[in-house]
């Protein structure tokens, strides 16, 4: 009788779980290789009008107003917490705390990289209409998840489902294309600058991981300045160019910062008003026709000057209010914030002034002509046609870049002081006119309307 008594009383007991399961109120339980902590009605499914978008969180506290931006681009919907240490510090923060109504808060925590095969761990991810990755060791969700079905799952989140996906600290470090995931100790700007190739820089990836919008070719630091970071990101950046010959562009946040990027590539930096360190940085590696750094070997100062333009980077205060803002897709395009060059001579760090934050194109290689001997584009601003101008006739080589560096209209071999037809395809804006003749050569801003 006994027996028979205790057996009704677990099978109630299971019963009573499973019943407050189904109604969104699950316990805290483990499963193997993950936690699910969960908050909110988490019985059922929403469709909701969410929005897409990035928040790229430097670390340290969060910023209300960037998490409040994040969780009302959800419209009501779930939010998902990724992680691999710590707890459900999120769960009520998101819920409650925020004041922004959403269905339910879930964090996974994973302790091993299994549960990256898990079809219930897979299906909360998809199921998400906010994902979001806290803060810990970037290194672990590398290795958790890189070329696993939880990376299909963001990349299904972020391409086709279009939500917001956002990161702070390690989150935040694993959303630029290019990626800094250290199985060891954290680089610093010391051993960066003075040897480009440390040990410490492994792993400095490219590629294949997280693919979002707006972060092609960008890689991001946290902790910005709180930490001295500003040379290891030049080194991250000059390496990036180096090994791969391409135009690198970073973003990176200090601690309390979060840049909130809409789904126009419109970027926005929230912080507190008045504060001294509430900044976000926006590095656009120059696009000189020779931009890479001149010394990036192993066991020897980084050398990375291009005539002291070596990087453009955009100094942005944060608020509290979405006021200041910079255009992903320009990398022009700009408010509330200050230019500057940032370049590298043997190991050192040095900034200089810059204005207008237009990419200085003048090979470092190459001497300038004087006035007299070089080239010159007339009209400028020009329309359908425009020549270039020299003081003989001669034929020269042609080719236009954009603001990204990227060769858009290769024209061959055409006469100087005569008409040269533009394209019909050309948009409108600037472009950079790449002139060879033999060993000359000139870069020229063009203004096409």
């Amino acid at each position: 009788m006994v027996g028979v008594t205790l057996t009704k009383i677990i099978f109630m007991l299971r019963f009573i779980l499973f019943l407050t399961f189904l109604r969104g109120f699950p316990p805290v339980f483990a499963q193997t290789g993950y936690t699910l902590y969960a908050t909110g009605d988490t019985s059922d499914f929403v469709t909701t009008a969410h929005q897409p978008g990035l928040v790229l969180a430097g670390g340290g506290t969060d910023n209300d107003s960037a998490m409040v931006w994040m969780l009302r681009r959800a419209a009501g919907g779930d939010v998902v917490v990724l992680r691999a240490s710590g707890s459900d510090g999120y769960n009520s923060y998101f819920f409650s705390e925020l004041g922004v109504p959403v269905h339910s808060v879930e964090t996974i925590r994973f302790d091993n990289g299994i549960p990256a095969n898990n079809p219930f761990v897979l299906r909360k991810i998809r199921n998400a209409e906010v994902l979001f990755f806290a803060g810990g060791d970037q290194h672990k969700y590398y290795s958790y998840w890189k070329d696993t079905p939880v990376e299909d799952a963001i990349n299904y989140l972020i391409n086709d489902k279009k939500i917001t996906v956002g990161g702070t600290s390690a989150g935040m470090a694993i959303l630029g294309e290019a990626y800094y995931v250290p199985p060891g100790s954290s680089l610093t700007t010391v051993q960066a600058l003075g040897n480009p190739y440390h040990e410490n820089i492994n792993i400095l990836g490219y590629g294949g991981f997280v693919d979002a919008p707006f972060m092609k070719n960008l890689i991001t630091d946290t902790h910005y300045d709180q930490r001295n970071r500003q040379g290891r990101h030049m080194t991250f950046i000059a390496r990036l160019t180096n090994d791969y010959d391409m135009q690198t562009y970073g973003v990176a946040s200090n601690e309390h910062v979060a840049v909130c990027v809409d789904g126009n590539g419109l970027a926005w930096t929230y912080g507190d008003d008045n504060a001294t360190d509430e900044y976000a940085y926006f590095l656009r590696g120059n696009c000189q026709p020779d931009a890479g750094p001149e010394t990036c070997v192993a066991n020897t100062p980084l050398t990375w000057n291009r005539q002291q333009a070596a990087v453009q980077a955009y100094k942005m205060p944060g608020s509290m209010q979405p006021v200041h803002s910079f255009d992903l897709k320009d990398w022009q395009t700009a408010s509330g914030g200050n230019w500057g060059n940032w370049y590298v001579n043997q190991g050192i760090l040095l900034k200089t002034a810059n204005p207008d934050g237009d990419c200085d194109l003048l090979s470092s290689s190459v001497p300038l002509l004087p006035a007299t001997e070089g080239f010159r584009i007339f009209p400028n601003p020009a329309q359908q046609t425009f020549q270039i101008r020299s003081e003989r006739d001669e034929t020269v080589h042609i080719a236009l870049r954009d603001a990204f560096g990227r060769v858009i209209w290769d024209a061959g071999a055409v006469a100087t002081n005569t008409n040269i037809d533009v394209p019909g395809t050309l948009p409108q804006g600037v472009y950079y006119c790449l002139v060879r003749q033999g060993e000359r050569k000139s870069v020229l801003r063009l203004v096409f309307l």
